[in-house]
């Protein structure tokens, strides 16, 4: 139900981004960025930017990155 720029905006978010630095990322206005991830989280019926992430992560657009010998996520 998502779009794909959509689910790429939420999987971003679950990142830790914040739609300033998935703005600068993808080379968008900030205002297109909010306008994605309110879309998803009005089709996911989410009701902040944490239930998101959450839905994010339980969903699989959203996976936990792999540590590297250090204990750090890549």
């Amino acid at each position: 139900m998502l779009t794909p720029r959509e689910r790429e905006m939420v999987a971003l978010v679950a990142t830790g981004l914040s739609n300033q630095e998935i703005a600068e990322r993808m080379v968008l206005s900030p205002f297109t960025v909010r306008a994605h991830v309110q879309r998803a989280m009005t089709k996911l019926e989410a009701r902040d930017r944490a239930q998101l992430v959450v839905i994010a992560y339980r969903t699989g657009l959203a996976r936990v990155a792999p540590e590297d010998e250090a204990g750090r996520s890549s």
